[in-house]
């Protein structure tokens, strides 16, 4: 005689667990840099609107978190960082984490058009499609270039925070989008060579694992040079005022300063590759420093 064997009970998430699908600590950066975008535009949105749209951008990037961790949970399972999340963890379905990115996502374009207009919203779905289908399903898994390329995904806020504004896209937002497409890699690279070893186990083909610390540690300096210039750029071009400029070429001096200290360093243990972890902390001040005197010069000194 057999025995029928009882159907599992569903993973019944945690809303906690939905939280951290958004990965809140990074939309802190997102949401930062659209919120600049939007208030260094010359024409500034009802407030009510105005946080309709940062509201939309949160979503959006909370959406495309969601869909990479449904996608990758794979991967993520085997590297140390993000064994944890809900779905490696096991506390969450697949299922689960793909409806919930995909109405989050929906949503948020569709909220978008309506308090702004559909010019950041058509925006705004590009950003969203860039990331989960450029970046994490074609890129991320196949080509050491993966971050380079995919970086405009997070590039994106300022300009449609400018175009949810405005209503068009102009040349200091495309600069700002130059801005933050130039600085991913050196401050994903810095990372990835202190936590080489999750790639490499996980089968991620990034710089750090295709090409060796050496010619990382090279390319983060290479790329730190144009992404100084673009930076410092909107001031000679009088899209911005002195006080920007002089934050902008200080901050990138320094940025410059610690890639090339990085450039120089030969550590292969993660214990002694200080140069890098300093680069990466100070890669995300750098960003809240420069986007925060982009909207102190447009406000006050314009």
């Amino acid at each position: 005689m057999t025995t029928a064997t009882a159907p599992s009970s569903p993973i019944v998430a945690d809303w906690r667990d939905f939280y951290a699908l958004t990965k809140p600590g990074v939309m802190k950066l997102v949401v930062f840099t659209g919120l600049a975008g939007m208030l260094a535009a010359p024409v500034v949105p009802h407030p009510v609107l105005g946080f309709a749209a940062i509201l939309c951008i949160a979503l959006a990037h909370g959406a495309a978190a969601a869909l990479n961790q449904w996608y990758e949970s794979d991967i993520d399972a085997l590297m140390k960082r993000t064994a944890d999340r809900p779905l490696p963890a096991g506390r969450m379905e697949r299922e689960a984490a793909l409806h919930f990115g995909v109405g989050l996502g929906v949503f948020s374009v569709v909220l978008m058009g309506l308090a702004t207009n559909w010019q950041a919203a058509a925006t705004h779905a590009a950003a969203i499609l860039f990331y989960v289908g450029i970046y994490t399903v074609w890129l991320k898994r196949r080509t050491p270039q993966n971050i380079v390329i995919g970086g405009a995904a997070g590039a994106f806020p300022p300009v449609i925070g400018w175009a949810a504004a405005t209503g068009d896209i102009t040349t200091l937002p495309i600069l700002l989008f130059a801005l933050i497409f130039l600085w991913t890699p050196p401050h994903f690279w810095a990372l990835s060579l202190w936590v080489n070893a999750d790639y490499e186990r996980a089968g991620v083909p990034m710089m750090t694992v295709v090409a060796g610390p050496k010619r990382t540690r090279r390319q983060i300096l290479l790329y730190s040079l144009p992404m100084a210039a673009v930076a410092v750029a909107p001031w000679p071009l009088g899209l911005t005022g002195a006080f920007y400029g002089i934050a902008a070429s200080v901050l990138s001096g320094i940025f410059v300063a610690l890639a090339a200290a990085v450039s120089a360093n030969r550590a292969t243990d993660p214990a002694a590759m200080k140069p890098e972890k300093r680069l990466f902390a100070f890669s995300i001040f750098y960003l809240f420093a420069m986007f925060a005197a982009l909207v102190i010069d447009a406000r006050l000194f314009a």
